[in-house]
């Protein structure tokens, strides 16, 4: 076995190998292919920021895992083990990434190696924990068991996430009437305006840098970032499913839901022009929805403002969707658990990510 750094005469092995993780399988889909090709021909904006050395360990002629050596500027404290994909449960074939994952820290000099973030998280981040023979909604990781023994005995620390979901029937009312007329007068709530994405964009890019600076894995984003990946999945969404709110004019937080889009796309399907038209065709075989994201800042949280965004994307979801799922919460962040504990049936998926101290 050897690792094999990716060049221009082997990128498209790597491609193929990552596609045929996901392609052609039952309850899989796969829709991150447009944003890692993007990061590996150099065309992501992300590139100007990240230096990222592509590997693959081959058995012979037989790629068995790759990953993504990721360092992002903005993220100094990180070497990340991006992207990773492997076809069997093999420490040897790991150990050769780590290993150059050791050798790439030093030489950043960065403290911690970690794994399951996918260069930023809004590309994604942690591997699945749970429910491995389950359908993978739009936008969540999907993979066997053995992802997360790799790390856990190569002695990672173990980062728990968890998700919520819902039947829609069995939700209770957000608050009184009495309150939401009272939070009405503090807030106002408007939908994304996709005629002025640049600016969207800026306002999006500076509440999530100013909400989740003190995250674990979040680092400050610029805004030509964040329209670029608006401007990958625009067409897949409608203005209802970016959410703003505003206090006295001012935009003091977020959400982010649109439908699981995976459910309208077949096993040998790529996001594309294709899921574009059948999401417009067939809305109504996508039953389940997914709050992605919410943000509000610091001076307005537990305010009532993500009371009011909950209830606003309720109620344009209500009598269209089944069920609805969040994205993943950090299990250590007791604020966001209890909210999803209390609106949500119960845990519905477990994940996990790594952290590891370089020595």
């Amino acid at each position: 076995m050897k690792l094999v750094k990716v060049s221009e005469s082997n990128k498209k092995q790597f491609i193929k190998f990552y596609d045929n993780i996901y392609l052609n399988k039952d309850n899989k889909r796969n829709s991150m292919s447009t944003v890692l090709k993007s990061l590996l021909y150099g065309r992501s904006i992300m590139c100007k920021s990240v230096d990222m050395e592509p590997v693959m360990v081959m058995d012979n002629e037989r790629i068995v895992m790759t990953a993504i050596l990721a360092y992002a500027h903005r993220m100094p404290e990180f070497l990340q083990v991006s992207f990773f994909e492997a076809i069997e449960d093999n420490p040897a074939a790991f150990n050769l990434i780590l290993e150059r994952a050791y050798i790439l820290s030093k030489e950043k000099v960065a403290k911690k190696i970690c794994g399951g973030l996918n260069i930023h998280v809004n590309y994604g981040l942690g591997f699945l924990a749970s429910d491995y023979n389950s359908w993978q909604g739009f936008g969540t990781p999907h993979n066997p068991p053995y992802y997360n023994r790799l790390f856990e005995k190569s002695g990672f620390k173990t980062i728990d996430m968890v998700s919520f979901k819902a039947n829609m029937k069995t939700l209770e009312p957000l608050f009184s009437l009495k309150l939401k007329e009272k939070l009405e007068k503090r807030y106002s709530i408007r939908e994304v305006n996709f005629k002025d994405l640049i600016n969207e964009a800026r306002i999006y890019t500076q509440i999530n840098n100013e909400a989740f600076k003190e995250h674990l894995f979040y680092y400050p984003r610029v805004a030509e970032e964040d329209l670029e990946l608006f401007k990958e999945f625009k067409y897949l969404l409608r203005p209802e499913n970016l959410l703003f709110i505003e206090r006295d004019g001012q935009p003091v937080g977020f959400m982010l839901w649109y439908p699981d889009f995976h459910s309208i796309m077949s096993k040998m399907e790529s996001v594309g022009l294709k899921t574009v038209i059948k999401s417009k065709l067939y809305q109504q075989k996508m039953n389940t929805f997914k709050i992605v994201e919410i943000g509000v800042i610091p001076s307005e949280q537990k305010k009532g403002a993500i009371m009011m965004l909950f209830d606003y994307c309720y109620n344009c979801a209500k009598g269209r969707y089944e069920n609805f799922e969040s994205g993943w919460v950090l299990a250590e962040n007791r604020s966001s658990y209890a909210l999803g504990d209390k609106w949500a049936d119960d845990v519905y998926k477990k994940y996990k990510a790594f952290v590891k101290d370089v020595e």
